[in-house]
């Protein structure tokens, strides 16, 4: 059986006048944002927020804090079922590539792919699957092979003719740590990425992302109050410029600020010893409107509708097309 899958990749500029598309995943961070009767602000508000967060990190040859822009566009990526399996595209993950403006020379400089990371098939084995599995278990545990077929699938993208005609580098994603781990400060600094931490045991969505091929580690940027989870393959610090880093961090943690304002905008920095917590009330809000219960019903829904239209209809396919897929 021929493993080799064929991917479409559709960007959309992500700007105060973006609105999600029928085919978006609904359950996107920044779909959500851009919904409602303070959509368009709510998106200004956020990018001058990216903004403003780069140029605190660049600040080198940067004296009024305002030398670069940073422009998001939203990476979809379908499956060619058409060409696999006989059926319409099939959306799989969306990402988000960031490009920073020099707005001293003009120059216009890539960024990294990745950062948020919205997964339809992520949805059903952690809405769906995992939370069937436990329901009538005293004790919590994962199904066998667990995400398995989703980090093939990331794989084979990452892998495909597809990505790297549109791309140059690795992906980077980057996200909230766990609020059931306890991360120590480690004697590591980076220049850009700040502090170093670590933990003794992985999170669930550390070892997800584990067979997605991507390794992890936490750092605490400059001026941030919690660590943020780097989830890459190859060497973070060595493979990607200070430029494209703070391109990833001031956009993340932008977007951490507004999801879990309890952690990454509370009114205490991390100490040596953290475990992060939702329950903290010792936090400032944005101005930003977003709708945290709304993304988790959605989420159940999400997790739902992608078991009815593809892990059921292609089962047979998938299973194996991901026995044969070479790891």
């Amino acid at each position: 059986m021929n493993t080799e899958l064929t991917f479409t990749i559709k960007r959309t500029r992500f700007d105060e006048h973006y609105r999600p598309s029928g085919n978006t995943r609904i359950t996107t961070n920044f779909a959500n944002l851009a919904r409602g009767e303070n959509r368009q602000e709510n998106l200004r508000n956020t990018l001058t927020m990216i903004n403003n967060r780069f140029n605190t990190l660049a600040h080198w040859d940067n004296p009024h804090s305002d030398r670069y822009a940073v422009e998001l566009e939203i990476i979809s990526v379908e499956l060619d079922a058409d060409a696999q399996i006989g059926g319409p595209g099939i959306p799989l993950i969306e990402v988000l590539k960031t490009q920073i403006v020099d707005q001293k020379t003009g120059k216009v400089i890539d960024g990294i792919v990745g950062n948020n990371f919205s997964s339809y098939v992520r949805d059903y084995d952690f809405s769906v699957l995992l939370h069937e599995h436990n329901q009538n278990r005293a004790e919590f545990s994962v199904p066998d092979n667990f995400g398995d077929l989703h980090g093939k699938l990331f794989k084979s993208f990452v892998e495909s003719k597809t990505y790297k005609e549109h791309f140059t580098k690795a992906p980077v994603i980057c996200l909230s740590v766990s609020n059931t781990k306890v991360y120590h400060r480690t004697g590591n600094e980076h220049p850009v990425l700040g502090v170093e931490y670590q933990q003794d045991e992985y999170s669930l969505t550390d070892d997800y992302f584990r067979k997605m091929g991507l390794q992890v580690r936490y750092f605490m940027p400059l001026n941030s109050v919690a660590p943020l989870a780097f989830y890459f393959s190859g060497d973070l610090l060595v493979d990607y410029t200070h430029l494209e880093l703070v391109s990833t961090i001031s956009t993340m943690d932008t977007f951490q600020k507004i999801y879990r304002p309890e952690i990454y905008n509370a009114n205490s920095a991390a100490g040596k010893c953290y475990q992060p917590s939702l329950n903290n009330q010792d936090y400032s809000l944005t101005r930003i409107v977003y709708d945290r219960e709304e993304r988790s019903r959605l989420a159940r829904e999400q997790g739902r509708l992608v078991e009815e239209t593809f892990i059921k209809p292609y089962r047979n396919f998938l299973e194996q097309w991901s026995a044969n897929y070479a790891l």
